[in-house]
């Protein structure tokens, strides 16, 4: 089975209902022809099965069509972030070498000069001269569908290359594990260049059947809005979604949670502060789950069952984890190590990088975890944010945890910084209204000696990613 097969139970069987709403709402079956018509596009201006194709696109009813018509021909989508410039988008095209990079008209003026590109305009106007009959170029489930380039904020991004089957492990997962049906409305505001909008929010829609309102983006100030006109049922959002929805006047929000089914979070990691904050106000427990760029979801928080603050849950049906020490050997329970990974969701390698990871072999994901009795798995952070001061293992997570708690911090981000005695210590950095004589006060009131942060730096916000992640090597530099 390929995508385009599993999608036929939607495109086929659902054809005259609504599927989403955009510009105006577009049944299934309209759906189904604008992909076919782009797919009959693309063909005639040469893309062909294993060839690339980047999109630079915000999320538009374009980008569905491009995904859509690239899985039909076997071309393999390249989603490209909207924030990136020159240099980040040079990179890309070097390492992916596509056919064509599809952008808007905004947005050439941040394309390389030399690139293929061609605008969506020019494709809008003429795509419609093109039929809406069908050609699948694919038949193997083992097929690539899409490069999806990590955040490289440790060095130059990497191609992950994911499979058709890699995406229908997720999708099943995902409808499966969290009982989404054709009864659901899904608002979609997450950017689909990132695996979380487009593996999680475009192919749950699809599987399912269910209606999907699409966005832009997440817009703080119309979000409301859409949630009272749409009266959505399931929102996938990221911490930062999740924090600016607490400002929302108590009786919108109460009014939101009462039609709302499920709030999931995902590509950072969520406060345990927050979530109890947002359990008060809109009467739901966020379900918060762990994915990457290459593994697609791997853990998750029950649908029935405890949600656990600060927790990312328990591996999905077929995915195999294990938390390993320093040396190799299995963490206990309760024991700090590192997460490795196996499963249908994992990706088949990094393009052009095939001596980084066997498709196969276990996946070393760089988070560290622990792993209570009960199977729960807490995210520690990653191995790269370890701070080891003075001989003693400081992970950020705990720090940021409790001072997230603290009155006036908004949020929060411990690093570590060199340190001529200790090697390092942590640093934090703090958005917010808040007093660091009081805050250093706090931790040493409830953190061991070595934990306290040696200085809190004031911030006005925090640098992260488009999907909220922290970008601590961008932090500003501390001067003790």
């Amino acid at each position: 089975m390929t995508l385009p097969d599993l999608f036929e139970l939607s495109f086929a069987g659902r054809r005259p209902e609504v599927a989403l709403e955009w510009d105006r709402d577009y049944t299934f079956g309209e759906i189904d022809d604008r992909a076919s018509r782009m797919a009959n596009l693309l063909a005639d201006r040469g893309l062909r099965l294993g060839d690339r194709l980047c999109v630079y696109l915000p999320n538009c009813l374009e980008f569905v069509d491009l995904f859509l018509a690239a899985t039909r021909l076997g071309v393999i989508f390249v989603p490209v972030n909207v924030l990136y410039r020159d240099r980040e988008i040079r990179h890309i095209l070097a390492d992916a070498d596509p056919v064509a990079l599809i952008t808007t008209e905004e947005l050439l003026a941040h394309v390389p000069a030399d690139a293929p590109a061609w605008t969506i305009e020019e494709l809008r106007g003429a795509v419609d001269a093109f039929p809406a009959t069908r050609q699948i170029a694919v038949t193997d489930g083992e097929t690539p569908a899409a490069i999806v380039y990590t955040s490289g904020t440790t060095g130059a991004s990497k191609g992950a290359v994911l499979t058709h089957n890699n995406f229908i492990a997720n999708a099943i997962n995902v409808v499966t594990c969290w009982q989404i049906t054709a009864a659901d409305r899904l608002l979609l505001t997450l950017p689909l260049f990132h695996v979380h909008g487009l593996g999680n929010g475009l192919h749950a829609w699809l599987l399912s059947g269910c209606r999907l309102r699409l966005t832009e983006r997440f817009a703080h100030e119309q979000a409301a809005t859409w949630m009272r006109e749409f009266s959505p049922t399931v929102f996938f959002g990221v911490p930062t979604m999740y924090v600016r929805m607490l400002d929302w006047p108590p009786a919108e929000a109460a009014a939101i949670g009462q039609r709302m089914r499920l709030f999931v979070s995902g590509s950072a990691p969520l406060p345990a502060q927050v979530l109890e904050d947002f359990r008060a106000l809109y009467g739901h427990t966020i379900l918060e789950r762990y994915g990457m760029s290459e593994t697609l979801m791997n853990i998750s928080n029950p649908l029935y069952g405890e949600r656990r603050p600060g927790s990312v849950g328990l591996p999905f049906p077929g995915v195999a984890v294990q938390n390993r020490r320093p040396d190799g050997s299995l963490a206990a329970d309760g024991e700090v190590g590192e997460l490795f990974l196996r499963g249908p969701n994992l990706f088949a390698g990094y393009w052009r990088k095939p001596e980084l990871f066997t498709p196969g072999d276990w996946f070393q994901t760089g988070d560290i975890a622990v792993r209570s009795a009960d199977g729960y798995y807490t995210l520690q952070g990653r191995r790269s944010d370890l701070i080891i001061s003075g001989g003693f293992n400081i992970y950020p997570r705990e720090i940021e945890e409790f001072l997230a708690e603290q009155p006036g911090v908004t949020e929060v981000a411990v690093a570590g910084v060199p340190d001529p005695r200790r090697g390092e210590v942590p640093v934090a950095y703090v958005a917010g209204e808040f007093d660091a004589a009081q805050l250093a006060e706090a931790c040493r009131q409830n953190l061991a000696s070595f934990k306290i942060p040696r200085g809190f730096v004031s911030v006005e916000k925090l640098p992260r990613t488009a999907l909220g992640k922290v970008q601590k090597h961008l932090l500003p530099r501390w001067e003790p």
